[in-house]
C-alpha cells in the first residue's frame, strides 16, 4: 500500500500517527507538494478526486480517502492494538469523542488558520478575516470544554488512548504552529498536561 501525505499537513499526520501507534510496517509514504499545487494535478486527482490528502492506495489499485476512513480500514487489517473500540458500545463512544474533536475543535482551528494566516492565502483564494477570528474564539471556547473533560478522565474518550487522542493531538499542534495557541497560556492545565503526556509516547519520538 501507498499513503499519499503532505509534510506539516495535519490530516495526513493523523494517519501516520495511527500507523505508528499500531506499529504497522510496509506502507510506502509518498509526499504531495501542496505548495506546488501537486494535489490539483490530473495525476493526483485520479487518486483523490477532491484533491485532498491523505489518500491510501490499496494493493488492488483502489484508492481510499478521508483520514477517519483510512484509519478504519487499517484497524480492520491490523486490529491490535485496538484504537477504535472493542464492541459496538465502546466503538460508539470513541467515535463520538473523535467526531467532537474533528468537527468542532479541529474544524474551528482549520477555519481560523485558513482565513487569517497569510501563508494560506495562495491556497485558499479568498480569505474572510472576521470569520477566521471568530473561529479562533471558538477554538478557545472548545479548548476549555476539552480541558474540563480531561479533568475527569485521562484520555479524550475515557480511560485509554484511542484515535480521539490522535485527532486532538494533531489539531492542537496545528493550532500551536499556525495560531501560536497553547492551552497552558489560557490556564488550561488539564489540556496542557495531557499534551505533555502525549509527547512521551513512543510514536511521537524522533
Amino acid at each position: 500500500m501507498k499513503l499519499y501525505v503532505a509534510p506539516r499537513a495535519p490530516n495526513p499526520r493523523r494517519v501516520t500517527l495511527f500507523i505508528a501507534e499500531k506499529g504497522i510496517q510496509g506502507i510506502e509514504l509518498v509526499n504531495v507538494d501542496l505548495g506546488a499545487k501537486e494535489h490539483f494535478a490530473a495525476a493526483y486527482r485520479a487518486k483523490s478526486p477532491l484533491s485532498k490528502v491523505p489518500a491510501l492506495e490499496l494493493d488492488d489499485g483502489r484508492f481510499l480517502s478521508e483520514s477517519r476512513a483510512i484509519c478504519t480500514y487499517l484497524e480492520g487489517l491490523f486490529p491490535q492494538p485496538n484504537l477504535m473500540g472493542e464492541g459496538f458500545e465502546e466503538r460508539a463512544f470513541i467515535e463520538c469523542a473523535d467526531r467532537q474533536v474533528e468537527l468542532y475543535f479541529f474544524g474551528a482551528v482549520a477555519s481560523c488558520i485558513r482565513h487569517t494566516h497569510p501563508g494560506l492565502a495562495p491556497l485558499e483564494g479568498r480569505q474572510f478575516a472576521d470569520y477566521g477570528r471568530a473561529q479562533g474564539d471558538k477554538v478557545r471556547e472548545l479548548a476549555r470544554w476539552f480541558d474540563g473533560e480531561l479533568a475527569r478522565q485521562p484520555f479524550v474518550a475515557g480511560a485509554r488512548f484511542t484515535i480521539a487522542d490522535i485527532t486532538l493531538l494533531c489539531a492542537l499542534d496545528f493550532a500551536k504552529g499556525l495560531m501560536k495557541y497553547k492551552p497552558g497560556d489560557d490556564g488550561l492545565t488539564h489540556l496542557q498536561g495531557w499534551r505533555e503526556r502525549m509527547a512521551e509516547r513512543p510514536a511521537l519520538q524522533g
